[in-house]
């Protein structure tokens, strides 16, 4: 953008094909990306490249110069005006199928994406009364134990009468098409579900247009374990850090590194370890690389004073009025659906068909994200509302089945077979070369990693990602010859 020309576009690599830019990396994003996954603000992963966030509009004049404008915001404060849980419950069904109804307004054959969950069960279960004919829905999943929620979906596809399709991804598959897919989402890829996402998304082209999902129902009804968890930690936390002393309190901290292995992990992220700070229990406490390891992961240490990887979500979480629960559904809404939703959209249109979010309806969104905290959250049950306005139309094996999330095992493949591949883009020396991070400390991660003594699949699919994308974008290297040589090497090593 200058004084006489302004660039945008829809695609980053759009901008970029135009020439007026030279790729370059920001790394001021660093801190955030490794915290978060994702850079929530306008910033980008390019150097002078800048999002529109979603709810805004941009206008430009050689008068004025660029203009942005807010045309829609999330409700900020709680209604408490309807108080039984029963209605409630009965709200959200009325408005959900209203919801469902506008979402199948179209001219070309529909299909629903169906993970075996309560969120696009629900929608099979609308949708079904909605149309002429049955519903064609859509699976994915992987051949592995635990990481496979096929059955369930084909219980909520028969309970419809749907004609249900499923693939099957293979670890070489998944791994193969990975830097095709980043390509396609122009940043690295936030979370390894988006490959799955993309398989699925071509089964389905073969056989409709559009595909309705349930993204956004976590975030609207406080599904993910963490909402639960620091609303523990925040209530359990309280009576704790009121009552014992500072000195006991250090005692006991000091003692949970006696625990065994998982113990150890879980015993540190309660509020036995953690301090009565909400950025600390809502942000730090769920990051992949916590501030207190980037201080030792990152060369440039600078990095970490001139930026908070959780500004965006603090932000939004002090917006809104009410309790911690509402404090961070606001947040993620605004922060974490996003990225959620740039998945969906970049995953999905890399196979030629159209995603539709009915949870997502705006209306729906302006009733749910105003309802207490306490109806979606109530004991250790999440989701609370939403599971009693669905009770008579999703079978009760998954209305009452422990929330699995979609299980890739990408930690598993790492520490087998597909070893290699950390040992190319997080150990090698193409990797190292770009003195980003500690290379003693990669080491260690990776090798506690492999050997099974700590669970760092997260972290290091952040770190495979970034030089992926290093690579496409930045080194200017075929797609294809990066997914030959991963191949080659994970072949070489088995």
């Amino acid at each position: 953008c200058t004084d006489q020309e302004l660039l945008f576009a829809s695609e980053i690599k759009a901008i970029l094909e135009a020439g007026y830019l030279k790729p370059e990396f920001n790394a001021a994003i660093l801190p955030e990306f490794l915290a978060t996954r994702f850079v929530a603000g306008e910033e980008t992963f390019f150097r002078g490249v800048r999002k529109l966030l979603p709810g805004r509009t941009l206008s430009w004049s050689l008068a004025e110069g660029a203009r942005e404008r807010r045309y829609w915001r999330l409700p900020v404060e709680p209604d408490d005006s309807r108080t039984s849980f029963k209605e409630q419950a009965s709200e959200v069904r009325a408005r959900l199928e209203a919801a469902v109804r506008n979402h199948l307004m179209s001219d070309v054959p529909l299909g629903l994406f169906l993970s075996g969950g309560m969120d696009s069960s629900g929608l099979a279960a609308l949708m079904a009364p909605m149309l002429k004919e049955p519903i064609r829905t859509f699976a994915v999943g992987f051949s592995e134990p635990g990481a496979n929620e096929l059955a369930y979906a084909r219980l909520a596809a028969r309970a419809v009468g749907a004609e249900h399709r499923e693939v099957v991804v293979s670890p070489e598959e998944f791994f193969h098409a990975l830097p095709h897919l980043l390509w396609h989402e122009d940043e690295p890829i936030a979370f390894p579900s988006s490959v799955p996402l993309y398989f699925v998304s071509r089964l389905a082209r073969d056989h409709v247009k559009v595909v309705l999902t349930g993204e956004g129902a976590d975030e609207l009804f406080l599904g993910y374990n963490r909402y639960r968890v620091t609303a523990w930690n925040e209530r359990l936390g309280g009576v704790y850090w009121r009552v014992l002393p500072d000195t006991l309190q250090g005692k006991v901290g000091g003692l949970l590194r006696f625990l065994p292995g998982l113990a150890r992990q879980y015993a540190q992220r309660t509020f036995l370890a953690l301090p009565p700070d909400p950025r600390a229990l809502f942000c730090e406490n769920f990051a992949v690389f916590p501030q207190t390891l980037q201080q030792d992961l990152l060369v440039d240490r600078r990095l970490l004073i001139h930026r908070d990887p959780y500004a965006e979500a603090w932000r939004y979480y002090r917006e809104t009025r009410g309790g911690t629960l509402e404090r961070m559904q606001h947040a993620d809404l605004q922060t974490y659906l996003v990225e959620l939703l740039m998945k969906q959209d970049q995953m999905s249109m890399a196979a030629s068909i159209e995603s539709r979010v009915p949870y997502l309806d705006h209306k729906f969104v302006e009733h749910v994200a105003a309802i207490p905290g306490r109806f979606k959250i109530q004991g250790w049950r999440t989701k609370a509302v939403l599971r009693a306005a669905l009770r008579d139309l999703v079978p009760r094996e998954i209305l009452t089945r422990r929330k699995m999330g979609f299980p890739v095992p990408v930690g598993r493949w790492l520490r087998g077979p597909f070893w290699p591949v950390v040992r190319e883009f997080v150990l090698g020396p193409r990797a190292l070369r770009r003195e980003f991070f500690d290379p003693f400390l990669l080491r260690r991660i990776a090798e506690e990693h492999r050997a099974g003594v700590t669970e760092h699949a997260d972290r290091l699919w952040l770190l495979v990602n970034l030089e992926i994308w290093h690579r496409i974008f930045l080194d200017g290297e075929d797609i294809a010859s990066i997914m030959r040589a991963g191949r080659t090497r994970c072949e070489s090593s088995g």
